[in-house]
């Protein structure tokens, strides 16, 4: 009930209150706010809508159409895929912040769901090119156990879902309004078929309508849930780049597909290409091949530690990894002498090969022995 009370009166990502509720714990946070009795960094965020309480009844919605209310608390939260957001440089952005509650329906684990995926993004005015190479790509990945995470958007968003239906593989839907509203509304249907299989989630309680500055937001956690972002055409204004930027931020690949050179619709991917803001691919091979988890060779003859499979940076980051006591991401790339998003992007497949793990104090080498 705490949750969702919070929940709707900040309607969105707010730092400060994430910071009160580690610190007291969400039913004090709760009360403090009802009460007004709050640091002056969350006087303004609360100030609105902290007589509204509609916990109870938002919470029957959800329950009334098969959701649920996930929280930091809850199993199923993807708290690895949050780590990034958690470490953005504060106030730099401020929704940039880890969300306060995700609203869900589906019947699939947000967790499981998220741990191999792929974010999908593109042009609302898709031409036949872009709906093609959707096709194709999303197709092959769900083929390869892919979870593919969009926004649920005309064009390139919904081929996307629709793709990944089609070959019944999941697929998330993040939103930018209540998950009980269809946005696009021509996207109802769209949206019951993913809510019966796969997830449709947003930050924001049940009722909320969207607004412009919620879309922004929106793309911060299609990047965060995913192991990187594909562009399938893109305008030289489209949104898609905003997606790419959270990408960067959080230290996941961002990918673009080049259309024909005549094309429109594809300007904006050729820019990303060539300022360097996203890698070139074709293929669903070439995406796995920048996205995939960290492939370790098989050595030739048995070796004596954990790290000796590994070669640049990544060997890099292992090496200033501590086997007793945990370090923070900064201080790996300062002794690394790598870039931090470098690092950010590092140790997530590190952990994912068995290498690494992760506590409250954050990051350090396993004990387990990589067998031969």
């Amino acid at each position: 009930m705490a949750w969702a009370y919070l929940s709707r009166v900040v309607a969105g990502p707010c730092a400060a209150l994430s910071l009160l509720i580690e610190s007291v714990g969400v039913v004090e946070a709760a009360r403090a706010v009802r009460e007004c009795a709050l640091p002056e960094s969350l006087l303004g965020p609360t100030s609105r809508r902290r007589e509204i309480d509609c916990a109870a009844s938002d919470l029957e919605m959800m329950d009334r159409i098969g959701g649920r209310l996930v929280t930091p608390d809850d199993p199923e939260w993807p708290a690895w895929r949050m780590l990034g957001l958690s470490q953005l440089e504060p106030g730099r952005d401020r929704d940039g912040a880890v969300p306060l509650v995700l609203w869900v329906r589906g019947p699939r684990s947000l967790l499981e769901s998220s741990e191999r995926a792929i974010a999908v993004v593109g042009a609302r005015c898709s031409t036949g090119y872009g709906d093609r190479v959707t096709g194709e790509i999303v197709g092959d990945l769900a083929a390869q156990g892919w979870t593919v995470v969009s926004g649920a958007a005309f064009g390139i968003d919904g081929m996307a879902h629709r793709a990944a239906l089609a070959v019944g593989a999941p697929t998330i839907a993040v939103l930018a309004c209540g998950v009980d509203r269809a946005y696009p509304a021509q996207h109802e249907r769209l949206l019951a078929e993913i809510a019966e299989t796969g997830l449709v989630i947003s930050e924001y309680p049940p009722g909320t309508v969207a607004h412009k500055n919620q879309f922004l937001a929106r793309n911060r956690l299609i990047a965060a849930l995913a192991d990187g972002v594909l562009v399938v055409e893109a305008g030289l204004r489209s949104g898609a780049r905003n997606t790419v930027k959270w990408a960067r931020r959080l230290g996941r690949p961002a990918l673009a597909i080049p259309g024909p050179v005549t094309s429109a619709s594809s300007v904006g991917c050729h820019r990303m290409i060539r300022e360097g803001e996203a890698l070139l691919v074709t293929r669903a091979e070439e995406v796995i091949d920048e996205a995939g988890p960290l492939r370790l060779s098989l050595p030739t003859q048995q070796l004596s530690g954990p790290g000796d499979r590994l070669l640049g940076d990544e060997a890099s980051v292992f090496a200033v990894l501590p086997q007793i006591g945990s370090r923070q991401p900064r201080a790996i790339a300062e002794d690394a002498g790598l870039e931090l998003a470098t690092v950010r992007a590092i140790l997530p497949a590190l952990e994912l090969a068995g290498l690494v793990g992760m506590d409250e104090n954050g990051w350090y080498r396993t004990t387990k022995k990589t067998q031969q």
